[in-house]
Order: C-alpha cells, then structure tokens, then sequence
C-alpha cells in the first residue's frame, strides 16, 4: 500500500475539460494535456490561460511509480474529498494528473502538504 508522502508539482498554466461524443472530431495536439476515451465519447483536457471555470493540474508522475502500486491516486483524492474538494483525473503509465478548481489551488496544496504531501511550484 502507498504511504504519504508523494511528490506533486503544479502545471503550469489553466486548463479546460471538453466533452465531444463525435469520435471523428479533430483535436489540436498544442495544448492539449490529456485525451481520454470512455463510453460517453472523448474528454480532452486543453490549455486556456483565459478560461472560465479553469481548472489548476498537479502531476506526481516526475518521480515514477509502477502502475500496479496500490493507494498512489487515493493518497491524493482522499484527503481532497475530505477538503470538500472537487477533482477531476486521468492517470498515464507514469503518473496521475490531479486536476482542481484554478480558483481553490492554494487551499488543495494546503490540503496536500497537511496530508503529508510534498507539493512544488
């Protein structure tokens, strides 16, 4: 099981999620930070520095863990939840993007560093 502990650093920039269901529909690959495939269609994550409802990215994947670590997302959503935090992830063979309300970013580092997190950036 995963400890407290992890290293997380803050994306630079603000980030928008999009939904489109036409699975031909072409996406720019500029500022896109993430793509994902479900059976409601594709959710891309992109950067808008101006958006509205931005949302801030936390990625722990500069120190690699192996995918079948146990606890390494719920380590970070967990005390997020208890925070009253809304988050929305998506996880790469590396690491986990942990994506929260640009607006509410101080308040989840603060969550994160209390839960015994180091947070950079």
């Amino acid at each position: 099981m995963a400890s407290a502990g992890q290293t997380l650093r803050v994306l630079e920039g603000r980030f928008v999620l999009e939904q489109a269901n036409e699975p031909n529909q072409a996406t720019s690959e500029g500022d896109l930070l993430a793509l994902v495939f479900g059976p409601d269609g594709r959710t891309t994550v992109r950067r808008d520095d101006g958006a509205q409802d931005a949302w801030a990215a936390l990625w722990n994947g500069d120190e690699a863990h192996d995918p079948q670590s146990t606890g390494m997302l719920s380590a970070i959503v967990a005390p997020l939840a208890a925070g009253g935090l809304p988050v929305w992830v998506a996880s790469s063979f590396d690491g986990d993007l942990v994506l929260v309300p640009a607006e509410r970013l101080d308040e989840a580092v603060g969550v994160l560093r209390d839960a015994g997190h180091y947070v950079a950036g």
